[in-house]
């Protein structure tokens, strides 16, 4: 195969710190080196401190010298931790190509996604981690041994991914004008229908005005709970459904989902500008009064300033979080992606030839994967920034003040229900609520797109058609002439036979 110029393999920056990986925080090492198997414990014996070179997408990374996580590190595992971090997903792509393509080589660095993964692998620039993972077991018992599936390719590992992240988003629901209307909390799909009629026709806010939406969220991801009480996942997603690998969109139930929504819109009750909302407008919207259902994540409706805002609004607004609707095909509530991670870390193939170097890697994996190392990267140093009282963690006040910036050491990511739940203690109850919800399990975190397929246009495609059907611009009749197109069109089909093989050969499905 042609080597690609490198700069085309970077169709997506790597994601930075997220708004709430921002936040982390971290803990303590000193007996790291005793609890995590095979990596710290056997540099430490040497006194000497390896250099580490490690790159990264991310911000606010202090000094060296004020650096307490750097310090804690290389007192830990023997290091000398250099992490660079570049703010901008371009500056941080065009660094790595400058570096790969010199053979300035990392020796650990942040992958944007399997795209890129099957590109360095491809190429030849990364080390097959398969040999090493009885020497990684500290980080394979962190992530999960499915995690690794993630970054799997023909039968071998070559990256480390995250660990899994948990659901953050939930229908939410105005309890005070279910109450002024005498309403429940819809638990059906046809309660919903009647539910978004009522919050427009109406009048719940009570101010003699026909100024209220029904349903306000963020294009088509505003109906994943409609999709899942049929059964189906969001459009173009991948899952197993009697034993089989499927594609929504051949989900014989997406067409009685869809001809729902076509329902929920009729009623002119849903946000017009629903497939135009971008960023949190869906959220200005729900803020100001104007809409009693959204679509949206705990924490842009929890969160302290959220809050606040919303009250002085309107005093007596009471947002709660709403269960998925029954339906047909059963109770699901948007979507989680298996097969996703924040985050993916590989090793170069060049680092083979550095017996030590390779060590000390495999050291930091395992210590950040580690009791200590994990608390260390999640929430400062104890006895500083925080303390323990049984299991539970109590953050100082120096934890806010000083430990803003330790998500950037957590290269095997963390336990995300207890760090959240220790970060937003107040918003615990919302956390536990959208995590329980139950959802369907899609794979597409798991796939690399075949050679001729452009997943851009393709979806570009099928969100036009799709809008078509729901708002009556197309009959669903045509349904199968739009899979049709989609197959001649945009080569989907060649796609949908490379996913299935490979969500096979991961063991999904028969």
């Amino acid at each position: 195969m042609k080597q690609k110029s490198l700069s085309v393999i970077f169709a997506t920056a790597v994601l930075s710190g997220s708004m709430l990986a921002g936040c982390s925080s971290s803990s303590n090492p000193t007996n790291e080196a005793k609890t995590s198997g095979s990596g710290a414990a056997g540099s430490n014996e040497s006194a000497k401190n390896v250099k580490l070179d490690v790159i990264e997408t991310g911000n606010n990374l202090p000094s060296p010298d004020k650096d307490f996580i750097k310090q804690e590190i290389d007192k830990a595992i023997h290091s000398d931790l250099n992490l660079t971090v570049y703010a901008s997903g371009d500056d941080y792509k065009n660094q790595l190509n400058v570096r790969l393509a010199s053979g300035n080589f990392p020796d650990l660095f942040q992958v944007p996604d399997r795209a890129a993964l099957k590109q360095f692998v491809q190429q030849g620039l990364l080390l097959d981690l398969t040999p090493y993972m009885d020497k990684l077991q500290p980080v394979k018992d962190f992530i999960g041994a499915d995690s690794l599936k993630k970054t799997t390719m023909d039968g071998k590992v070559y990256a480390i991914p995250k660990a899994p992240n948990i659901p953050y988003n939930t229908y939410w629901i105005r309890k005070d004008w279910l109450d002024k209307l005498g309403l429940q909390q819809p638990a059906t799909t046809d309660e919903l229908l009647n539910v978004v009629k009522a919050f427009t026709e109406q009048d719940p806010d009570g101010n003699g005005k026909k100024d209220t939406l029904g349903l306000t969220g963020s294009k088509l991801a505003a109906f994943a709970p409609v999709f899942g009480a049929y059964g189906v996942g969001d459009p173009n997603t991948f899952y197993v459904k009697n034993g089989k690998v499927i594609n929504s969109l051949y989900d014989p139930a997406m067409k009685d989902a869809l001809a729902f929504i076509k329902k929920l819109v009729d009623t002119g009750a849903v946000d017009p500008e629903l497939m135009a909302n971008t960023g949190l407008q869906h959220q200005e919207k729900a803020i100001k009064g104007q809409a009693g259902i959204i679509w949206i994540d705990w924490p842009n409706m929890s969160k302290d300033q959220f809050v606040e805002q919303i009250k002085k609004v309107n005093p007596n607004a009471n947002w709660i979080q709403l269960a998925p609707p029954k339906g047909p095909g059963g109770q699901y509530d948007g979507p989680i992606d298996i097969g996703g991670t924040s985050g993916i870390y590989a090793i170069p193939k060049a680092l083979e030839k550095n017996k030590d170097k390779l060590q000390k890697v495999i050291d930091l994996l395992n210590y950040v994967s580690g009791k200590d190392g994990s608390m260390l990267v999640q929430f400062g140093i104890k006895g500083k920034h925080y303390n323990q009282e049984g299991d539970k963690i109590v953050p100082t006040e120096l934890m806010g003040k000083e430990a803003g910036f330790t998500w950037l050491y957590q290269f095997t990511g963390r336990p995300e229900m207890s760090y959240l739940q220790t970060k937003f203690a107040p918003q615990s109850k919302y956390i536990e609520f959208a995590n329980n919800q139950p959802r369907i399990k899609t794979l597409n975190g798991f796939l690399t797109n075949p050679e001729g397929y452009n997943p851009a246009d393709a979806s570009r495609f099928i969100e036009e058609e799709l809008v078509k059907f729901v708002y009556g611009k197309s009959p669903l009749t045509g349904y199968d002439n739009f899979l049709k197109t989609l197959e001649s069109s945009m080569n989907f089909k060649i796609y949908v036979d490379s996913a299935t093989k490979q969500l096979q050969d991961l063991g999904y499905g028969k």
